[in-house]
């Protein structure tokens, strides 16, 4: 039973990672308009893949809370809860430079 207990709660863990790591995906396709795919920006637009998940955080923290000067990313910023943020600086942290 106990064996079962843990196995229950291993396949439930993975499944919400999966679904919030699907969400982050989902939010991370926005960013590609100017970011590039990936965070892989090619353009005068700063690439944002494989840097620091606190410094993307920081960043789009100040940005959301109009403490760094921005055209468009304060926008952005406002519409996600900082959970969320935090959520996308991480998928961004992970992503190969």
């Amino acid at each position: 039973m106990k064996n079962a207990l843990l196995l229950a709660a291993l396949v439930c863990g993975t499944a919400q990672a999966q679904t919030a790591d699907l969400q982050a995906r989902a939010w991370a396709a926005s960013c590609a308009a100017c970011h590039g795919t990936g965070g892989a920006s090619n353009s005068a637009i700063p690439a944002i893949n494989g840097q620091d998940k606190q410094v993307l955080l920081t960043k789009l923290l100040a940005y959301k809370r109009d403490q760094l000067p921005a055209t468009v990313m304060h926008q952005h910023a406002k519409g996600y809860s900082d959970a969320e943020l935090e959520r996308l600086a991480d998928h961004f942290s992970r992503q190969p430079k």
